[in-house]
């Protein structure tokens, strides 16, 4: 009789267990995957009706402020809406869908009572947990990209094509328009890897999906509340959410780029620490649902 060197079942290969196709498509066939990405098709053509209904007056006196500024400059062109739309949503919303994504994906087999299935056919918890987290960023990725395709092609199709303006003044004319915000979108996925790993850690932790994403979402709102509060004093720069507006730095002219490279590390090194924690506690795991 053959077996192999470490004792498996003969012809068994821990990487065809799960595939990564396998799992974008059992993940694309959930509701709230659906519904997720068709939100951030939505979203932008809702602030694109709002903006026509507004268009017959809008209250100047009481909307004041650098906020009513930023309004006006989203109806100057594709670019500058698409700079509005991710101005409005990158507090909360992508927050709440990056956790959604990531929180909801180990959690939900253990609710469901698949997760020892898996375990059982054997998959392997390294590579059940990578497959896991890569398809959960690639969503979270799509997410973004869907938001920010859809508000500059709406926003360029009803308001035409203008150079990206900052809300401090000035202009980025000419092909840099396309990159800065390419560059925008590039750290703001980099700084939502500290909700992603939060809720990922979560998700490992409990057998509620609800508690994972909820848990990652008001820690992030709890870290913004403790952000405002100055009499912290330095030690706000140890918050996940300390750096979550550093991209406003790429808007300026010359750019400011000393916070977005703070920003950037210390998003790594809280996913670094977050995932480490959900990798270790999850191979330890007594898996019983």
């Amino acid at each position: 009789m053959t077996t192999d060197v470490v004792g498996g079942a003969v012809g068994y290969r821990p990487g065809a267990t799960l595939s990564l196709w396998t799992e974008i498509r059992r993940q694309a066939a959930r509701r709230r995957t659906q519904l997720a990405l068709g939100f951030m098709v939505l979203l932008p053509l809702i602030i694109l009706v709002a903006f026509q209904l507004d268009s017959g007056g809008g209250d100047d006196e009481n909307g004041g402020g650098e906020f009513s500024r930023l309004s006006e400059l989203a109806t100057s062109g594709g670019p500058n809406f698409t700079l509005f739309t991710l101005l409005v949503s990158a507090g909360f919303l992508l927050v709440v869908v990056v956790a959604l994504f990531c929180g909801d994906t180990v959690a939900s087999e253990a609710s469901w009572g698949s997760l020892r299935y898996l375990l059982a056919m054997p998959v392997p918890r390294a590579r059940l947990l990578g497959i896991k987290v890569t398809v959960a960023l690639l969503y979270s990725l799509l997410a973004v990209l869907t938001l920010v395709a859809t508000a500059l092609l709406a926003g360029t199709l009803r308001y035409g094509w203008a150079p990206l303006s900052g809300p401090i003044g000035g202009e980025i004319t000419g092909g840099q328009t396309i990159l800065r915000l390419l560059e925008i979108v590039g750290y703001l996925c980099v700084s939502m890897l500290v909700v992603a790993s939060l809720a990922f850690l979560l998700s490992v932790l409990t057998d509620a999906p609800l508690g994972a994403v909820g848990g990652a979402v008001l820690l992030q709102i709890l870290s913004n509340i403790l952000d405002q509060i100055t009499a912290l004093g330095n030690l706000r720069t140890v918050l996940p959410t300390h750096y979550s507006d550093a991209w406003l730095g790429l808007l300026s002219t010359p750019m400011q780029t000393d916070d977005l490279v703070k920003g950037c590390i210390a998003a790594l090194a809280y996913a670094t620490v977050f995932f480490s924690l959900a990798w270790w506690r999850f191979l330890r795991k007594d898996v019983v649902s």
